[in-house]
């Protein structure tokens, strides 16, 4: 079959991927790819964060950490490393994501004052490696200019990976901007095999992930408006590095900031266009991409696969 994949970030490349392994014929067409798209900012550490409904976000993300999980034991040019995570939580609430995650249990945090948390793999995959790897494994090439109109696209499918410009290209008002803004900095003395997630205060979360070689610290979830530029905020940048200080965490020099918006929507829309079955829709993710790329990819190809 010949598929149509419109978006190149994480949750269009991993699309096209599922779909060229089941042998359809894939092209893909986007506005911008690899460092220039949204999935670049991530911090790409498996956590079902911003995402619904919260049944399907889970089976998603649990068949992606299985497949991230299978990578860094296999493919380590793929840039994926298997954490420990922690999330810090007020109280022992069980998680609404932890269904089917078989080792989550309590423990304490290896941060100062050793609050207790959450504690789980969690699969990181590194967005300067993983982004280039997948689409080194593709065999159809990026076609690059803005898509204005989905049923003008090519194909005997059309599936619409776009985020955030979902908005305006498929008229979806319930795709919205959440900015995201993270702190890069070097090493130092952190334990570079935890990521560690603080969710006590609602008001104000906060989260350090190793990569390969630096920290990505954040963070922050803020509606703005449609058509807002992101722009970094140093008030911000000063709040994530005194939590991290706070937390006991001994980090090395600052290297670097990022800024981005989140495309959030209150559930995933993946679906066939009940307008034109031939589109099929793959968007809102908001800030849990890496974490359900596979999964979501594998429900495009079977919807893909099934006969109408």
């Amino acid at each position: 079959m010949q598929c149509t994949v419109v978006g190149a970030g994480i949750i269009g490349l991993s699309t096209a991927l599922a779909l060229e392994e089941r042998g359809h014929e894939v092209r893909i067409v986007a506005a911008a790819d690899g460092g220039a798209t949204t999935s670049a900012v991530a911090g790409a550490v498996w956590f079902p964060y911003k995402a619904g409904p919260p049944k399907r976000v889970a089976a998603w993300a649990l068949h992606t950490r299985t497949w991230l999980e299978g990578l860094a034991r296999t493919t380590p040019e793929a840039g994926v490393d298997v954490l420990t995570g922690y999330e810090i939580t007020r109280d022992d609430s069980w998680p609404w994501w932890a269904d089917g995650v078989a080792e989550l249990t309590r423990a304490p945090a290896p941060v100062k004052d050793s609050p207790i948390a959450w504690k789980f793999t969690a699969p990181r995959a590194q967005p300067s490696l993983f982004l280039p790897w997948i689409t080194s494994r593709l065999r159809a090439r990026i076609e690059h200019h803005t898509v204005t109109d989905l049923a003008a696209e090519p194909g005997d499918v059309v599936i619409n990976c776009t985020g955030l410009a979902a908005r305006e290209l498929a008229h979806d008002h319930a795709v919205y901007p959440l900015l995201g803004q993270l702190v890069l900095a070097a090493v130092g003395e952190a334990d570079v095999t935890a990521s560690i997630t603080d969710d006590r205060d609602p008001d104000s979360f906060f989260y350090v992930i190793p990569r390969r070689g630096e920290l990505v610290l954040g963070g922050c979830s803020l509606p703005v408006a449609p058509g807002t530029k992101p722009e970094l905020d140093s008030q911000i940048k000063q709040r994530i590095i005194e939590h991290a200080a706070r937390l006991g965490i001994r980090l090395g020099d600052i290297t670097g900031e990022r800024v981005g918006l989140r495309p959030y929507r209150l559930e995933v829309r993946l679906e066939r266009d009940p307008n034109d079955p031939r589109i099929i829709h793959n968007y809102g993710h908001g800030g849990a991409g890496f974490t359900l790329c596979r999964g979501c990819a594998e429900d495009v190809a079977a919807l893909v696969d099934e006969p109408r």
